[in-house]
């Protein structure tokens, strides 16, 4: 194997959404090295963490049937029972909701929960709230999926956070999707929700680290009665 496609197997893919941002760091930091060396510094160091914030890696998703998989990296922030957004004509009936916080330091590429078709995406302008907070389901800027297959109906909701500014969704309504397919993603620093079906028993705990595409939230198929967990 060559050298050059060693470094290539070591580096991790950039979503084509960074490079504008990751132009702009690098640019501004040309500038402050004319001005003042330490200040190049600073913005070479930004530039690098724009680098890492917009990174791509590739992920192993487990595809059987009624699995329903982390949409995002984070930590899990919420695992409770609550009415999704009222705009998605879901209805009033709490479900159960595993809410997924996204540091500025994840990955923020967001992929799908699991295999169907996108019934419907609604777009709904908010506040830019702490987005680890409960009220930022209702009160943040969201933008909503309904995504169903033959058995079951989810809804995942990508919520902007204090940092974040913009929420970016590459799918359309009709359009089927694969789990673990990229669908968006959300700058810079924020959470998504993910609504179950009624009566699933979500297979997370509060605090557990999710990875996009591979951790697996829920599983429809498995009447689990509830799992322990410990903090080690």
């Amino acid at each position: 194997m060559s050298i050059v496609s060693s470094i290539r197997q070591q580096l991790v893919p950039i979503t084509p959404e960074g490079y504008p941002f990751i132009g702009a760091f690098a640019f501004v930091s040309l500038i402050l090295f004319w001005l003042w060396t330490p200040l190049g510094w600073i913005g070479a160091v930004l530039t690098l963490w724009c680098i890492y914030f917009f990174r791509d890696p590739p992920r192993v998703t487990p595809v059987r049937d009624g699995l329903i998989v982390s949409p995002a990296d984070g930590r899990i922030s919420m695992v409770t029972l609550a009415p999704p957004p009222h705009e998605l004509g879901l209805g009033g009936t709490p479900l159960p909701r595993v809410s997924i916080f996204m540091s500025v330091f994840n990955c923020h590429v967001n992929r799908c929960p699991m295999t169907g078709r996108v019934d419907k995406i609604v777009y709904q302008p908010g506040k830019f709230l702490n987005a680890d907070l409960d009220k930022a389901s209702a009160d943040n800027e969201r933008n909503s999926l309904v995504i169903s297959n033959q058995t079951s109906r989810i809804a995942v909701v990508q919520i902007a956070g204090l940092v974040a500014r913009r929420i970016v969704c590459a799918v359309r309504e009709g359009q089927p999707v694969g789990a673990g397919e990229r669908f968006g993603m959300i700058r810079f620093g924020s959470r998504l929700d993910v609504y179950l079906p009624e009566g699933t028993t979500p297979q997370v705990a509060v605090g557990q680290v999710a990875i996009a595409g591979e951790t697996v939230l829920a599983d429809l198929r498995v009447q689990d009665p509830g799992r322990q967990y410990r903090a080690g």
